[in-house]
């Protein structure tokens, strides 16, 4: 074996330089090896003839690789230059600048490292954004300099002569009619608008505001030189987008979709041919509302949408009521002048039911009945509803029952039966509402009514309670169906009452079917407000039924009265034949319910009737001193008691102990009345109001206003005055 110290000296012995000779030796010995194997022959192989053109292209390809300094880059601008290219017309149209109203630029993301750099100098001329020429392609790194350029703070402003010289060089006629035509808004930064994150190379705020002060100091009728505009840069992400419409501009007005009935005005009656009207109690308030937010929108309301009748019972009135229960009701009639016509008189029909006692109020059986279909996706309505119902579920009394149903696309059952002491999951149920769907209102109500009938209290007030925006497109959609429905439903002693909410789907029509049908009431809640009113200030008369099918019947007295219209309850009227009979439905009245009706009547031999009398067969008045024949009209009121099924009569004779010698002489209620039926008339601008002011009716109502806790009357008149306006102050 070889030790480690001889392989140390055999390591350190110095190698013996090669000699020439052996050098020689190997060289030739290698290249006769080589021939003997691989057989070269010394003859050129192929011809001299030209190359194929795969070979020419591959050789070409060779020289062109073999050149290095050129195929690197070559290589690289063929393949991210179009890359590049896509991407950045990608970001342009995914990520616009948000501007807002007042010129500023908001910064977005990509834009951010970009404030962080030092800003080349700024261009010394503002070009259009019309003129600006296209930019030639450049590299990465060109182009993101350039984008660091756009977000720069802006120079302090050039002296006015130079800022003048620039502006006769800068305003090229095609830009100038380009910036003539074009609004600010559309496109350009706002002048004197707030400075943003950053802006536009090139552009000073101040430098704008200084050329718009020169304009205005300008001479009335001489053409100001149009400035130029910020110097937007093409193909940058800050380019300024159109700033959004301001908000005081008027908006379009969306497609208005509301369902309301057609009607028209109650025509003059000559008594000696027609002495009988009848018609139907009508204690809704819904018609006031919808047209206090048609005037509070700037807009005079469709007339079909004004019921005179339900304008004046809006209001709560102190007319006299009855002094016990056993009479549900008191009647007041006054005769009065016209306050509109010299030639005629009022006479005024006021109703005041008899106002039960909270210790006396009987237990409440309460289903609410809540659309939350997608038409009901809006701030005025399924959140408003809401809050409407959690005031009415703090009125109600600890053994007051409440159910909660809903309905879109199909009905469901969201709170069975619950007392009222357990608010906290009336409550929770009633915030868990949302909408969507369509609206399965049919099915809806079969539901709430079998609610009711499982809850029913004997004695008490059973009410579905439907609050909606009136949009029924699933199940029996006819307005005809549905009134069967109502009707079998109302003889199982549970009623139905109806309150719409939003605009632009509001079926109306259906609204005011469904409650005279459902023995209940169809308010309007447009407001919380509204919804305090009605349902908390109104709770009893809502709620609580006195008298139900109440009816009105007036006979005038040819021998005194030539012609008489009725003031609203055109939706109302009833054959006279109707009247006493107990199978045709009729209005009802609540607790403390106030319900006026208003006639024109016309004296006789006053010269001033509108129907010519006849010729041939004219009715004789003279009935040979019989002892009514001084009195103006009889009326007669027929109602049932709300747990009967038979009417009991009430009448009253119209003579002349019930005229007073003034318009002024009449009670403060009695000509606040007149002022809101002359309010309404003349919205739905009929002949016999044509000629009476705006300023009229309010000095009426200003002089009868009277006590007014609730602010309701002084609300009246500022609506008044939003008509007079809106109206060309007539």
């Amino acid at each position: 074996m070889v030790d480690d110290n001889e392989l140390e000296r055999l390591r350190d012995i110095a190698v013996p330089a090669p000699g020439g000779e052996a050098k020689a030796r190997a060289f030739a010995a290698a290249m006769q090896a080589f021939d003997l194997d691989e057989k070269i022959s010394p003859v050129r192989q192929g011809t001299s003839a030209g190359l194929r053109l795969t070979e020419r292209a591959r050789m070409l390809w060779r020289d062109i690789m073999q050149r290095k300094l050129i195929a690197t880059p070559a290589i690289t601008a063929l393949v991210a230059l179009p890359i590049a290219g896509y991407a950045a017309f990608e970001m342009l149209k995914d990520q616009p600048p948000v501007v807002g109203g007042n010129g500023t630029v908001t910064e977005t993301l990509a834009d951010k490292p970009a404030a962080q750099k030092p800003a080349p100098e700024q261009p010394a001329v503002n070009e259009p954004l019309a003129a600006a020429p296209a930019k030639e392609k450049k590299t990465d790194a060109d182009a993101e300099t350039q984008a660091n350029s756009q977000m720069v703070p802006a120079t302090p402003p050039k002296p006015a002569a130079e800022v003048d010289s620039l502006l006769k060089q800068e305003a090229a006629p095609e830009a100038e009619r380009a910036l003539q035509s074009a609004p600010a808004e559309s496109g350009q930064l706002a002048a004197g608008g707030k400075a943003g994150v950053g802006v536009i190379a090139g552009y000073s705020p101040k430098r704008r505001a200084d050329q718009l002060e020169r304009a205005d100091k300008a001479p009335a009728g001489a053409t100001a030189a149009t400035p130029a505009s910020p110097p937007p840069v093409a193909d940058s992400k800050l380019m300024v987008q159109p700033a959004p419409m301001p908000a005081d501009q008027m908006q379009p007005r969306e497609e208005n979709r509301d369902r309301v009935e057609t009607f028209k005005t109650n025509p003059v009656h000559e008594t000696a041919q027609d002495p009988v009207s009848t018609f139907s109690i009508d204690v809704d308030t819904a018609s006031y509302s919808f047209v206090r937010r048609s005037l509070k929108e700037g807009s005079l309301p469709d007339p079909d949408t004004v019921r005179v009748e339900e304008m004046i019972n809006y209001f709560p009135y102190d007319w006299k009521g009855p002094d016990s229960a056993k009479t549900p009701f008191n009647s007041t009639v006054t005769v009065m002048p016209t306050p509109w016509n010299e030639h005629t008189k009022l006479m005024h029909v006021a109703i005041k039911g008899f106002d039960v006692k909270p210790a006396e109020q009987p237990k409440a059986n309460l289903v609410f009945l809540i659309d939350v279909s997608g038409s009901m996706d809006e701030p005025d309505k399924l959140p408003l509803l809401k809050s409407a119902f959690r005031l009415l579920v703090s009125r109600l009394k600890p053994d007051d029952t409440v159910s909660i149903v809903t309905y879109a696309g199909n009905a469901g059952t969201v709170l069975m039966p619950t007392k009222a002491a357990e608010k906290q999951k009336i409550l929770a149920a009633i915030d868990h509402l949302a909408p969507g769907g369509s609206t399965a209102g049919e099915e809806g109500i079969r539901e709430a009514y079998k609610l009711a009938q499982q809850s029913f209290v004997k004695d008490g007030v059973n009410r579905v309670m439907l609050a909606t925006d009136g949009d029924f497109n699933v199940g029996q959609t006819d307005d005809d169906d549905l009134k069967r429905l109502i009707e079998r439903e109302r003889k199982t002693g549970v009623f139905l009452s109806v309150f719409g909410f939003g605009r632009g789907n509001l079926n109306d029509q259906l609204m005011q079917t469904i409650a005279q049908n459902g023995n209940g009431t169809a308010a309007y809640i447009d407001t919380l407000a509204e919804a305090e009113k009605v349902l908390v200030e109104d709770a009893s008369s809502t709620l609580f039924t006195i008298a139900k099918d109440v009816k009105i019947q007036v006979e005038f007295n040819p021998a005194t009265v030539s012609e008489y219209r009725l003031v609203g309850y055109e939706t109302r009227a009833l054959k006279r034949e109707d009247f006493n009979n107990d199978r045709v439905d009729a209005g009802d009245i609540g607790s403390g319910h106030s319900v006026t009706a208003v006639y024109e009547i016309t004296p006789k031999g006053s010269g001033r009737e509108q129907v010519d009398p006849l010729r041939y067969g004219q009715a004789k008045v003279d009935n040979g001193g019989v002892a009514n024949a001084g009195e103006y009209a009889f009326v007669k009121i027929r109602y049932k008691l709300p747990d009967e099924n038979v009417s009991k009569l009430i009448t009253a004779p119209v003579t002349a102990a019930n005229e007073v010698s003034s318009f002024d002489a009449a009670g403060a209620d009695q000509r606040f009345s007149v002022a809101v039926a002359a309010f309404g008339q003349k919205l739905r601008d009929e002949d016999q109001t044509a000629n009476f002011s705006y300023d009229r009716i309010a000095e009426i109502a200003n002089a009868a206003r009277g006590a007014d806790p609730f602010g309701y009357r002084a609300e009246f008149l500022s609506l008044v005055r939003l008509a007079s306006s809106l109206d060309g102050n007539k």
